[in-house]
């Protein structure tokens, strides 16, 4: 699963993102409700974790504007408010689910399994380029003979550029893909991933192409 986290306290999202990645999740980490807002509007990912108590913008109206826009992807609220109005008023607003902190993480991860289990029963989007077909809901490749052993990683990558449609993307957003936004991670990482899933991608009719300064994009090849 991609999961997006919006969480203004440092060490709570740091210990949520490590969690998340070492299952396996691809993590986008926003620390700002007003980053948060317009990051929403244009990210792939499949669930929100979301802080209620967050600079600029808080978490409500964050998810009211992701309701009113007609983005129903699971949220689960985070918040130091555990009074039973505060849970309504999050609820009402369309979380899916609330959790008040501190919390055990072994707890947040089987809400987190539980969020993911509604994502999975969804119809699942496919996306078709040359002989490869990506499942976004279960995150798998496959080539005509079967799934592609590819790691996570990479296929982050692949899920970025392959549902960007022909478009560039730039080689930040890469890197906010494979480590979260607001990773301390350089940029020419991505160009070793890059490499690494052209390389896997090109026996399919695939290729990855590079606008020197612009960043990426994924087509067939002619």
């Amino acid at each position: 699963m991609h999961i997006i986290v919006v969480e203004d306290n440092i060490a709570v999202a740091k210990g949520i993102r490590y969690y998340l990645q070492d299952a396996g999740h691809a993590v986008d980490l926003i620390h700002d409700g007003a980053e948060a807002l317009a990051f929403l509007k244009s990210d792939l990912g499949d669930i929100v974790i979301l802080d209620i108590n967050l600079p600029e913008t808080d978490g409500l109206t964050i998810l009211r504007d992701m309701r009113a826009r007609g983005d129903m992807r699971p949220v689960l609220m985070l918040t130091a408010r555990t009074e039973t109005d505060d849970k309504i008023s999050g609820l009402d607003a369309g979380a899916d689910d609330y959790l008040g902190k501190p919390f055990e993480m072994e707890e947040f991860g089987a809400r987190i399994r539980v969020l993911s289990r509604r994502v999975s029963t969804t119809p699942q989007k496919v996306a078709v380029i040359g002989d490869v077909k990506f499942e976004k809901g279960a995150r798998t490749i496959e080539g005509p003979d079967g799934p592609l052993d590819i790691p996570r990683r990479e296929v982050a990558l692949f899920e970025r550029l392959v549902l960007a449609d022909g478009r560039l993307v730039s080689k930040q957003a890469l890197l906010d893909s494979l480590y979260g936004t607001g990773s301390d991670v350089d940029e020419p990482v991505v160009e070793v991933y890059v490499s690494r899933l052209r390389k896997r991608l090109l026996p399919f009719g695939v290729e990855i192409k590079v606008k020197r300064g612009l960043g990426y994009m994924m087509q067939t090849r002619p």
